[in-house]
């Protein structure tokens, strides 16, 4: 009976050896097989997500004045008084300076003179109307009277008398018409001078340099006593007398790259950032001149900027932000997770069971950091981002989801 148990003992070992052996194969074969989740690579995840997706250029520019002009004489002279000095503010239509010019005002009292002499020969020629108007009634009349008379009684009037009494009609009547064309052509001396003086006057207001538009002025080139040209003459080498600058208004001009070109409209508000006065301030684009410069490859643009407080100053830099395109709502993914080629593009895509997925996208706008993807993707699926050369379809990996915050990640 001892024997017996003692065979049974002997026989239970062997069968618990035996099962632990085979529990130990069957483990390895399983994880052989199966890797453990610690030894899975770890890849960089970035949800799906939707939002607002901003597809814009940041561009510096300088500022100009809105508008900018040497304001020269009409006429030569001398400058009998200048009133203002670079830095004035001046309103449109202020008097910048006085010029003398003695010869013109000379030939403006000629003309005065010539306009009296014509009204006087005007004069004369009515009262001449007038007195042959007077001789001309009273031959006219005499006339009839003997004609008359001749018709009612035959042979009474001799007819010589006749026609030296008709003779005087006509002679009278002749010089009338005289008169009148002598008024006439005096009225038109008249007009004539009248054209000279009115001439001569318009010359003598251009001696009173005025302000074109409201500015600052930017320069002063003459004193007083100092000999102006007169800006009309092409043959002379005028100086002007005053640089005006309009500042209420400023331009800021930009080149817009080829690639933008398309997307820029007129009366789109934009942010301009001057960093010397780390202020902000709103503009609008105002005109492009629509073509290309062929060395660069940007068009001129210029934006308006409202200054009026004289805060912005010619020669300022500014970096100003185009919006080319918006999208609200999109659904978008990092733009380091596209890879790009000529068949299209195409995104790396971690599924729930841990697989890699490699997805054919097709994709809209695009901003700095963000791409808007208009099919092949759905809201949270989790794309790879960083390195994709060590992945294939098909890999198991263990993905970590890098948010916007590089310093928060969660493991999934």
């Amino acid at each position: 009976m001892t024997m017996q148990r003692k065979h049974i003992g002997i026989l239970t070992g062997a069968v618990l050896i035996l099962a632990t052996l085979w529990l130990v194969i069957f483990s390895h074969k399983v994880s052989a097989k199966q890797p453990r989740e610690d030894s899975l690579p770890t890849v960089a995840v970035s949800p799906v997500e939707r939002g607002s997706l901003v597809n814009s250029i940041t561009l510096s520019g300088e500022f100009r004045p809105f508008q900018q002009v040497d304001v020269h004489a009409k006429v030569a002279g001398f400058i009998r008084k200048i009133y203002v000095d670079v830095g004035d503010h001046v309103e449109a239509g202020r008097v910048l300076a006085i010029l003398e010019v003695p010869e013109l005002s000379a030939e403006v009292v000629g003309a005065k003179a010539d306009i009296r002499r014509s009204q006087d020969t005007i004069r004369r020629a009515q009262s001449e109307i007038e007195r042959s108007n007077s001789a001309y009634n009273a031959y006219h009349a005499a006339y009839t009277r003997l004609k008359q008379a001749s018709e009612a009684r035959p042979g009474l009037i001799a007819e010589q008398e006749l026609d030296d009494s008709l003779a005087k009609d006509k002679e009278a009547e002749a010089q009338v018409n005289s008169s009148r064309a002598a008024l006439a052509e005096a009225q038109s001396q008249l007009s004539a001078t009248q054209a000279n003086l009115d001439r001569l006057s318009a010359m003598e207001s251009y001696s009173h340099i005025t302000a074109p538009f409201a500015g600052v002025v930017t320069k002063r080139y003459a004193d007083t006593g100092a000999l102006i040209q007169a800006g009309t003459t092409s043959e002379t080498q005028s100086m002007p007398v005053v640089q005006l600058a309009e500042w209420s208004k400023l331009r800021l001009v930009v080149p817009v790259p080829e690639s933008a070109v398309q997307q820029l409209r007129l009366g789109s508000t934009v942010r301009v950032h001057v960093a010397a006065l780390n202020r902000d301030f709103q503009g609008v684009i105002a005109r492009f001149a629509d073509a290309l410069n062929d060395e660069t490859r940007t068009m001129h643009t210029e934006i308006d900027v409202e200054n009026p407080q004289g805060t912005l100053k010619e020669g300022m830099y500014a970096e100003v932000k185009l919006v080319l395109q918006e999208e609200e709502n999109a659904l978008t993914v990092p733009i380091e997770a596209v890879q790009r080629n000529s068949s299209g593009a195409r995104i790396l895509v971690v599924d729930s069971a841990g697989q890699i997925q490699d997805r054919k996208v097709a994709l809209g706008a695009e901003s700095s950091d963000r791409v808007q993807v208009l099919s092949g993707l759905n809201e949270n699926d989790r794309v790879v981002v960083g390195n994709r050369g060590g992945f294939h379809p098909g890999d198991k990996v263990k993905p970590i989801v890098v948010s916007a915050n590089p310093d928060s990640q969660e493991d999934h």
